[in-house]
């Protein structure tokens, strides 16, 4: 069963998986998981999958490299917070 999450609300899905866990395995875990970027949308596990550590020990540092992995029309217009308005 695939589930939709927003980028800010993927925490959620990272810390769910067990620690230290290898890049594979945390790929196959969230590969169900369809996150929905402010230009589209990519699947969870592909993109863990296309992430650079072998092994992640904490959902931090798995969550920070998924950030520096997204291009940066993936979180919306430089410049731009979601808190304004």
């Amino acid at each position: 069963m695939t589930r939709e999450v927003k980028l800010s609300r993927v925490d959620d899905e990272l810390e769910a998986l067990s620690y230290p866990i290898p890049r594979d395995d945390a790929a196959v875990e969230l590969d169900g998981v369809t996150v929905l970027l402010a230009d589209g949308e990519v699947n969870l596990g592909e993109l863990v999958s296309e992430t650079d550590s072998d092994t992640y020990r904490s959902a931090e540092g798995l969550k920070t490299e998924l950030h520096n992995s997204l291009p940066r029309e993936a979180v919306g217009e430089p410049y731009q917070s979601e808190g304004e308005g």
